[in-house]
């Protein structure tokens, strides 16, 4: 196995006898700051060890006799408070000034108790080491900034304490999703990514072709460089896929076919939609959790979705079922004046769906209508995808992952739930 040094640029391969109790033993002697002041002593039961930290400053108070520098190291929200005396071997690398906020740094001391009120312990530098420079141009100081700001900063935002907690959180509902579908018996299935169907219209979709060379010169060659049949269409046969291809809407599709031999799976993974929605619930790339269930129905599916949500820690309150009828009473009923006006019939717009679930049934998760088969009042139809194929029956629903850890976290733009947002006009980092 060979490793690769980013810094040095150093190849070197593990010796394959090794144990992996050794491995794994060595990879754990690095100490994080959740180690040291984790726990209910909050780091006193550590006091007098020489300890080493490494991690990002984020802020540095220079005061005549003391210097104190804020050190994170994305162990935790928690920063390890670092005292520096002039006498401390390094300490010029604050007086001229290498040693700022955004900075990476490595210090060595000894855990003494804190001087302060918001933390027990603090650690008394012994030696200080600059890893990474900054100075007074990092974007993200001490100063509170916006979301939208930080948007535009999306390599630097998990460094703050907001955006390191949404990752935080995003990572405990992506392993709680798997934990319930593997405990529950379904098999995980990697959908495709590159796919030449648009899963029953469900979105804008965005091409992936050859064609267009890949070279920037190329890019901005006169259209008629793109190769077309003798009657003036695009002459898809030349292409990579030798037809039209396109970035995955959804990956229902190809966990119907794998639960038509296993019974019970589930995709979770990366979908584009090209719609031109620029709002706070929009996203042009997103995560969508899509189970399927063979020999189901309706039942089986509302049934596992609700339990999945109850797993997962989302919602605490029993679910509210409402047909579509019954909802669209309570919406004439509440005689509310909505943008768009409520009839038997119509397609529920947000705002609808929005007093159902904030001000109707006080914050009940939001519901999202799916493809649907006729029921046998030849009305309605059945609101989460029941369908039919190589004659078993199955169901399966699809929910956004950006939406539900925008509903755990409670933020307001769904841009600020995933690490890099795409979104019309917007594809940086």
């Amino acid at each position: 196995m060979l490793f690769h040094h980013l810094s040095s640029g150093e190849v070197v391969e593990k010796s394959k006898t090794e144990s992996t109790d050794e491995r794994v033993g060595e990879f754990r002697k690095r100490l994080r700051i959740v180690d040291i002041k984790g726990g209910e002593s909050e780091g006193c039961d550590r006091l007098g060890e020489t300890l080493t930290v490494r991690g990002w400053v984020r802020t540095l108070r220079v005061q005549s006799s003391v210097t104190f520098i804020e050190v994170n190291d994305g162990s935790c929200l928690s920063n390890m408070q670092c005292v520096i005396d002039s006498d401390a071997e390094g300490y010029d690398q604050v007086e001229s000034g290498l040693i700022a906020t955004g900075a990476s740094i490595c210090v060595h001391g000894v855990v003494v108790p804190s001087q302060g009120k918001k933390q027990k312990i603090e650690l008394k530098i012994h030696k200080l080491v600059t890893v990474g420079k900054s100075d007074t141009s990092f974007p993200i100081q001490k100063k509170k900034v916006t979301r939208e700001f930080l948007r535009s900063k999306a390599h630097l935002r998990p460094r703050t304490n907001t955006f390191g907690a949404v990752a935080r959180v995003r990572n405990a509902l992506a392993y709680a999703t798997h934990k319930f579908f593997q405990e529950n018996g379904f098999v995980w299935i990697s959908s495709p990514i590159i796919t030449a169907s648009d899963c029953e219209g469900a979105g804008e979709q965005f091409c992936v072709t050859t064609l267009i060379p890949s070279s920037k010169e190329a890019i901005d060659s006169p259209a008629d460089a793109i190769p077309r049949t003798k009657n003036g269409l695009i002459d898809w046969s030349q292409d990579f896929f030798e037809k039209p291809a396109f970035l995955t809407v959804s990956g229902q599709l190809n966990a119907e076919t794998y639960a038509t031999a296993l019974s019970d799976v589930y995709t979770f993974g990366p979908t584009f939609r090209a719609e031109n929605s620029n709002t706070s619930r929009h996203l042009a790339e997103f995560w969508m959790i899509e189970p399927e269930l063979a020999f189901a129905d309706l039942n089986d599916d509302m049934a596992c979705a609700t339990a999945y949500l109850q797993y997962v820690d989302v919602v605490e309150k029993s679910f509210v079922r409402l047909t579509y009828t019954d909802a669209v009473e309570l919406l004439l009923k509440s005689k509310k004046k909505f943008e768009f006006p409520v009839k038997w019939g119509c397609d529920l717009q947000s705002e609808h769906e929005r007093y159902i679930t904030e001000e109707a049934f006080c914050g009940c998760p939001d519901i999202k209508a799916f493809y649907m088969r006729q029921n046998d009042d030849g009305k309605t139809m059945n609101s989460t995808s029941i369908r039919r194929a190589f004659g078993v029956p199955h169901a399966g629903f699809g929910l956004g992952f950006e939406r539900l850890v925008q509903f755990a976290t409670g933020l307001d733009n769904i841009r600020d739930t995933i690490p890099f947002p795409r979104a019309p006009g917007s594809a940086e980092f």
